[in-house]
């Protein structure tokens, strides 16, 4: 059993396989196959989705986080930038629709625009949090940051009364399901540091 304090400090000394995926170390090639990969499992992701509410609940933000995780900073707002583009000319977003249309005058669209936002975010935060506590922590800031985005977003497009409602129906009913999410990538990317 790990001690108490290992548990949760945010820093990890301990040089993994994954790291060679980052900027810093790996190849152009690397990383263009990095980004790539990202852009192609955010779209994929993107069309597991559930309608329940007015945004929908899918796999892509799975993705995002893991983006911002794996590949840094930069990549990760570069995978995220290139999934946003490759929707203004393909139907790789949730609804299936496609276009800059679309990408700006649809309600959720604010969660779409975040997504960059919320990669740059995990890739800034775990280049010193690369601990399972610190990757934690990194991916609920971006999850933060995608939220708020989507909220705001949300509240003007879709003429919401109040700002209650905007958060119950744009990130409150989500909770449960983001929250899931974010442990599953922190401890997927905290297992393959562990042990690769």
């Amino acid at each position: 059993m790990e001690p108490m304090s290992r548990i949760f400090t945010l820093r990890s000394t301990h040089s993994a396989s994954v790291d060679a995926l980052r900027p810093d170390q790996a190849t152009a090639l690397v990383q263009i196959l990095g980004v790539c990969l990202f852009v192609v499992a955010t779209a994929i992701g993107a069309q597991v989705r559930i309608h329940l509410w007015e945004v929908p609940i899918t796999l892509q933000t799975l993705f995002v986080y893991g983006s911002g995780l794996v590949l840094g900073a930069r990549n990760g707002l570069l995978s995220m930038l290139l999934y946003l583009g490759l929707g203004m000319f393909l139907p790789v977003f949730a609804s299936g629709s496609y276009g800059p249309a679309y990408l700006f005058s649809a309600i959720s669209a604010g969660y779409l625009l975040g997504m960059p936002l919320a990669a740059v975010t995990i890739g800034t935060l775990s280049r010193r949090w690369n601990s399972f506590t610190g990757s934690l922590l990194s991916t609920f800031g971006g999850s933060f940051v995608l939220f708020a985005c989507g909220v705001i977003w949300l509240h003007y497009s879709a003429g919401h009364v109040s700002w209650w409602q905007s958060l119950d129906v744009g990130w409150l009913r989500f909770i449960g399901f983001d929250t899931a999410k974010v442990l599953l990538v922190a401890l997927s990317y905290g297992g393959v540091r562990r042990f690769f």
